[in-house]
């Protein structure tokens, strides 16, 4: 290889490794906050999915949902709740850099009294392949990260029984 030909192809490792290391996901998000004092964390494996999909019905407010078949396609479930003000700032900066470097589609947005609640997916017309909700207020941040490839019109559905209770 000639001199030049080195360097190309050391430009180009240096630019991956630096991609890569720059790369957010709700995993790094949840690992970079989840030992910080004030801070509630909670991670589900795919096993827990795995298991929790085998019960057909949860019951909520007004009757049965069946969750299973949004359930068992996840893998996996990364909650962050801080009301640490030392970080909060930097963890909404960093879920909206995840949020947009991931194209999120914003599906819903409501705002009350100072908090903000958006909620995003990406994926495609029949799949969703990720769900974030990021809520926002002066005193707390949630961050919730939901991964795994959800039929999209199961996920719908689901929101959409859940929004008409």
């Amino acid at each position: 290889m000639t001199i030049p030909m080195k360097r190309i192809l050391f430009l180009l490792a240096a630019l991956l490794l630096t991609l890569s290391a720059a790369a957010q996901n709700g995993k790094s998000i949840y690992q970079k906050y989840s030992d910080a004092e004030n801070v509630s964390a909670v991670y589900i494996s795919p096993a827990m999915f795995r298991l929790i999909g085998r019960i057909p019905d949860v019951e909520t407010g007004d009757g049965k949902v069946n969750l299973s078949p949004v359930i068992r396609s996840l893998s996996g479930m990364y909650i962050i709740n801080s009301e640490n003000a030392a970080i909060n700032e930097n963890l909404r900066n960093e879920a909206e850099r995840f949020i947009k470097s991931g194209k999120y589609e914003l599906l819903m947005e409501a705002k009350d009294q100072g908090e903000t609640v958006r909620m995003y997916t990406v994926g495609t017309e029949k799949l969703i392949n990720g769900f974030v909700m990021l809520a926002a207020e002066q005193n707390e941040v949630t961050f919730i990260c939901l991964d795994g490839q959800m039929p999209r019109d199961e996920f719908e559905k689901l929101v959409s029984e859940q929004l008409a209770n």
